[in-house]
């Protein structure tokens, strides 16, 4: 069988992650990567995955005849013209999220993928964690009825540091805009008005940047349902993920995945281990999965199942908690266009 051939821009953390994944895949070779920091150490981690080809300058992935698809995992202002690149290459696209912190260049970008009709997927893994797929599987399956609240907790362990908190985009755009997609998701509906209250509580460092570290957001359904989002960026006891749907015939949630489900109990009290620590560990399998997804969907020419839309939509909605943090009153969706201007 011909092997999907893919290029791999940015070979940073996630880079890395994807690469590793995808050489699980048996239709997959990975012909090249690309990072501007490209040096000795790179070329022996791709050495030893037999990837022969490293590069400094990603137009040699994107114009690379040999290859089919490319994964962007380099920093978010890259995103566009990158995308905008491949698309007119003809290969198709892996992209990490966000697309990118303006919603007009996130809209140019998938006008030049719908216009070259190659397939694009964002990477958005959560929806491919095993205890959010029973979620989902349930909702959509009716055996909870109709939902009515969404609950979503997503706290990490630790901050993150200044550098990244510098260029990450914020709270609602880099970490929320998961919880944003998951809302989506789980629900199986738009959401049409976001109300967000953030504060500063953790370290003064966010506030110099504009940004929170804490968050409570409320949302509104096109349905009619009603979620709320807690964020926070420092839980002591580690990565805190959950989630609950409560419907018109019951609920469905999930809680914590932990590095065993050993309780101890004595006169002392009741004890467990702590939640995995971050989303690498957490998130394992999700990120296997989700790279498979989108080799599937070439091979089979299936559509892939995290699309341009998902990603657009989970910006829209961070845009409009950013913008109701800093309004202090609720946000329609269907105001942005106007209160981008």
């Amino acid at each position: 069988m011909t092997k999907i051939k893919i290029g791999i821009i940015g070979a940073g953390r996630i880079g890395k992650i994807h690469a590793d994944n995808l050489l699980l895949h048996p239709s997959v070779e990975i012909v090249a990567i690309s990072d501007l920091f490209a040096g000795p150490e790179l070329e022996a981690w791709a050495s030893a995955r037999g990837i022969d080809t490293l590069t400094k300058d990603s137009s040699e992935i994107i114009q690379h005849p040999n290859i089919d698809a490319v994964f962007i995992c380099s920093s978010t202002d890259t995103h566009v013209p990158l995308i905008k690149q491949a698309a007119k290459a003809g290969k198709h696209i892996f992209c990490e999220k966000p697309i990118s912190m303006e919603i007009g260049q996130t809209e140019e970008a998938l006008e030049a993928v719908q216009q070259s009709g190659i397939k694009f997927q964002i990477g958005f893994n959560r929806r491919f964690d095993h205890n959010f797929k029973r979620v989902k599987e349930h909702v959509a399956g009716g055996t909870i009825g109709e939902p009515q609240i969404v609950k979503i907790t997503s706290r990490d362990p630790s901050p993150p540091s200044r550098d990244y908190i510098k260029a990450s985009g914020g709270l609602f755009m880099d970490m929320a805009i998961h919880d944003f997609d998951m809302a989506r998701f789980l629900s199986g509906s738009e959401v049409v008005e976001v109300y967000t209250h953030g504060g500063v509580l953790i370290d003064s460092v966010f506030a110099e940047f504009d940004d929170v570290d804490t968050a409570i957001i409320t949302l509104k359904f096109a349905s009619g349902a009603l979620g709320v989002i807690d964020n926070s960026r420092k839980a002591v006891y580690g990565y805190d993920q959950r989630v609950e749907v409560f419907g018109s015939k019951g609920s469905v949630s999930i809680a914590n995945d932990h590095p065993n489900t050993a309780v101890v109990s004595t006169e002392k009290g009741i004890s467990s281990d702590k939640p995995l620590h971050f989303f690498l560990e957490r998130y394992t399998k999700a990120y296997v999965e989700e790279t498979q997804k989108f080799i599937d969907s070439l091979v089979t020419g299936t559509p892939v199942p995290v699309d341009g839309h998902d990603g657009l939509q989970a910006e829209r909605i961070a845009l409009a908690a950013k913008l109701s943090y800093r309004l202090n009153r609720a946000v329609k969706l269907s105001e942005l266009e106007e209160l981008r201007r």
